[in-house]
């Protein structure tokens, strides 16, 4: 899978960032929330990131 970094709240590696890939995805790097009370599947996660990210990425073209 090839991973292109799109947006990022800041420049370091623990910071919630929006990625593509060329499956036509999204990968997102955030927060594992707990306190959600959801049942999950075991092969599925959640991650948590503001939605000023999304904003970011609407506004600058890249999604």
């Amino acid at each position: 899978m090839k991973v292109t970094k799109l947006i990022s709240t800041c420049d370091l590696k623990d910071c919630p960032t929006l990625y593509a890939t060329d499956r036509g995805t999204f990968l997102v790097q955030g927060e594992t929330p707990t306190d959600h009370g959801l049942q999950i599947p075991a092969h599925e996660t959640l991650v948590e990131i503001p939605v000023e990210l999304i904003k970011k990425a609407i506004a600058d073209g890249l999604i």
